[in-house]
């Protein structure tokens, strides 16, 4: 199967979030709820006027998974010509090898591509922003950062990555 396939093969957003439990999809809401974006982010997301299909690697148990997984939804509604679809990781690792982190496939993982599937980037479990607070060995900052980041804080720093990508490639 290539990715145009597996995105073919994927589910909507909807169909992920009722996968699981409750209270996943009750975070998973409330993170897409609190979305808010400043005139200019969304104007930035209107422009793409080319179509866009993101494969989205996700569980709907992961942590990462429920506070990224919104920003496409987000992305999506504003613009629809930003598609996404979700497999999960399991049984799809062979196409995560080009993306893996320490040697290992990390979820969420968005493939980006274009209309014709081709992969313009990822962006990969976490934005830069708290992967640079991880780096710095600030234990408190992490602790403080990462609880700010689970509460969906950083979602715009993920928008704004995936839209960086989606534009300079």
């Amino acid at each position: 199967m290539n990715l145009k396939e597996l995105y073919l093969h994927g589910i909507d957003y909807d169909k992920y979030l009722n996968s699981k439990g409750v209270s996943e999809k009750e975070k998973s809401e409330k993170i897409y709820n609190d979305i808010v974006l400043t005139e200019e982010e969304v104007k930035e997301i209107e422009e793409v006027k080319e179509k866009v299909n993101i494969l989205a690697f996700a569980e709907v148990w992961c942590p990462d998974c429920i506070v990224s997984v919104p920003a496409l939804k987000k992305l999506n509604d504003i613009n629809s010509l930003i598609d996404f679809s979700v497999v999960g990781r399991e049984g799809n690792e062979e196409y995560l090898e080009d993306y893996k982190e320490d040697n290992k496939a990390k979820i969420p993982t968005f493939l980006i591509m274009d209309e014709e599937f081709k992969v313009k980037g990822a962006f990969i479990e976490r934005p830069k922003a708290i992967k640079e607070i991880e780096k710095s060995g600030d234990q408190v900052k992490i602790i403080v950062e990462k609880r700010n980041y689970r509460a969906g804080k950083y979602i715009n720093a993920t928008i704004k990555e995936i839209l960086d990508i989606i534009k300079n490639s």
